[in-house]
Formats: structure tokens, sequence, C-alpha cells
């Protein structure tokens, strides 16, 4: 009598003593591999819009970079650069400090581009 009022007042608490009284484990992972299968393709159905965004973001990027002066450019290099070796020293993930080097490579080398083509600002090329 014990037990029955034990496993009443286990069920009632939200922890069923037997998996099988609610579908077992085989129901279970059948419902997860159902959820993952309608997201993957909510997820692949959205992908074009996501590639479409991120295209144009790239292109404002490059556009601003492009359209900077040499001294902003400079600063944010060097802002990048330190941003990311403030995050290598603090210890932080190395795709975090990748990722933190992705805008200062983007304008270096676009500073490099023009001081090898001589677009320069006058600064530039005094120095």
């Amino acid at each position: 009598m014990s037990t029955t009022s034990n496993d009443l007042s286990e069920t009632s608490k939200g922890n069923a003593p037997d998996s099988s009284a609610n579908g077992g484990p085989a129901q279970t992972a059948k419902a997860v591999a159902g959820n993952v299968g309608n997201v993957a393709n909510e997820a692949v159905a959205r992908l074009p819009e996501a590639t479409q965004v991120t295209r144009q973001a790239v292109e404002d990027a490059n556009r601003a970079i492009q359209g900077g002066s040499d001294e902003a450019l400079m600063a944010g290099t060097t802002l990048s650069v330190g941003l990311a070796l403030g995050l290598l020293l603090g210890g932080a993930n190395r795709l975090l400090v990748i990722l933190a080097l992705i805008p200062a490579a983007a304008m270096g080398f676009t500073l490099l581009d023009r001081s090898q083509s001589g677009r320069g600002s006058a600064s530039a090329k005094r120095s």
C-alpha cells in the first residue's frame, strides 16, 4: 500500500516512475527528431535571405572602408589589433580573436593598396 502512495506522489510531482507510461524513450527520440527536422527545414528556407543580407552588409562595410581617410583607417586598424591582442591576452576563445582581426585585415589591406597605388593622403605621401 505504501508503494502505491509513493508512486502516486511521484506522478503528481511530475516525476513519472516508469517512462513506458508516456511513450518511452523511442517516442521521445522520434518527437525530438521531428522537431530537429522542422527547425532544419526552416533554417534552409531562410538561408537565401540571410545570404543576401550578409552580402549587403559586407558591401556596405567595404564602401565605408574605401571612403574613409587614411587616418581613420589607421586608427581603426590599430583599435582592432589592440582589441584582438587584449582578447588573446585575456584568454578569450581563439575564434573571437580571429573575428576581431577581420576588420583590421580589411582596413590594413586597404591602406596597403592605397600606399602602393599612390592614392594615399598628402600626409602619407610625405612620410
